[in-house]
């Protein structure tokens, strides 16, 4: 049977994007996120800010233990020695001792080095160097790959999931294998989605932003969405919003806004890479 790589604990139901927030000024607006009630931290090789997500973890006073800290590998780091030297140097960058969750950013099919690269993660995990491993941006055909070559199903698979964008399939996909399914751009990269005049209607019913009814959908699909917010009020909104109970109407009325070409920037992972 293959082995799906457990995260160190349960996953939260919502994480914490960091993507652009660097320096003073991000490791500032991660801690204030952590202390808001964020245990899941999301950041990336090539967002250069691991040195900051791992000053706001010493900075925010929360227990380590408490804490979900992720990164993920670049595309040109997928050979199997320089995806290890990647990850080590990722444990470096934060300061921290290990790191609790470690995916590779891209598949970049067209390189054929993915299993290469999950391999190395493997191992790894097998050093103590991270607590569980996974992907993103990893269509079905790719997951099914990695299994069939080491025998270990990815814990999470981060993909872009959006009331424009559901991803029924892929959804259904990760969830009969175990794994959790993160969204990155939850909100859609604060495009027209926050002013569409459906998730409007369904925002003032509640009483709530259109934000937040968007992060509701995704917990009531049981989907861990990565929202970003600077802002300490948004950070406390988005946060509460997981706890938001939608009807089942509304969730019918969303799903009408599904589109085939709903990603926001036309990134397949079946062609697009990434570096």
């Amino acid at each position: 049977m293959p082995e799906t790589t457990p995260t160190a604990d349960p996953l939260p139901r919502i994480g914490f994007g960091t993507a652009a927030l660097k320096g003073r000024h991000g490791a500032e607006t991660i801690a204030e996120a952590l202390r808001t009630g964020y245990r899941l931290i999301d950041s990336a090789f090539n967002y250069e800010n691991e040195g900051a997500v791992g000053a706001a973890v010493r900075s925010s006073g929360v227990p380590r233990d408490e804490l979900i800290v992720t990164s993920k590998l670049p595309g040109r780091h997928h050979a199997h020695a320089a995806a290890l030297e990647s990850v080590e140097e990722s444990v470096y960058r934060t300061g921290l001792d290990h790191l609790d969750l470690y995916l590779i950013h891209w598949p970049n099919p067209s390189q054929e080095r993915y299993v290469e690269a999950w391999e190395a993660l493997i191992e790894a995990r097998e050093r103590g160097l991270v607590r569980a491993i996974g992907v993103s941006n990893f269509l079905p055909e790719h997951i099914d790959r990695l299994v069939e070559a080491t025998g270990v199903t990815p814990a999470v698979n981060q993909v872009e999931l959006h009331p424009y964008f559901p991803q029924d399939e892929q959804r259904a996909y990760d969830a009969s294998r175990g794994i959790v399914t993160e969204a990155w751009s939850p909100i859609g990269r604060a495009n027209e989605m926050l002013r569409d005049p459906l998730l409007t209607r369904i925002a003032e019913g509640h009483g709530v932003s259109v934000a937040e009814v968007i992060l509701a959908w995704h917990a009531r699909l049981g989907v861990l969405p990565l929202p970003k917010a600077t802002a300490s009020e948004r950070q406390r909104q988005n946060l509460a919003a997981i706890d938001l109970e939608l009807t089942d109407a509304d969730v019918e009325a969303i799903a009408s806004l599904a589109r085939p070409d709903g990603r926001t920037h036309d990134q397949d992972p079946a062609v697009y890479e990434e570096f």
